[in-house]
């Protein structure tokens, strides 16, 4: 996927969520459960960093995770 690609769904997916999320919100915005979205963050399936005892996550990470869900990639 380039970058322009990448560039044209982030403005067309989720545009009602900030550019930085919480679980909670990650969690809505894929419709899965709290458990199973910090298991995807805490897998780095999802990537994100910890703030204090919070996780953010950058939403372009969201949007990479849920293009790439039926089509799962090897690690780099």
């Amino acid at each position: 996927m380039t970058k322009i690609e990448i560039q044209t769904l982030y403005e067309v997916m989720f545009t009602d969520y900030p550019d930085i999320v919480n679980v909670a919100q990650v969690q809505a915005m894929l419709g899965i459960s709290r458990h199973l979205a910090y298991a995807l963050i805490g897998d780095g399936d999802i990537s994100g960093m910890k703030i204090g005892n919070a996780y953010r996550v950058p939403k372009i990470n969201v949007i990479r995770y849920a293009l790439s869900a039926g089509n799962p990639q090897p690690a780099a």
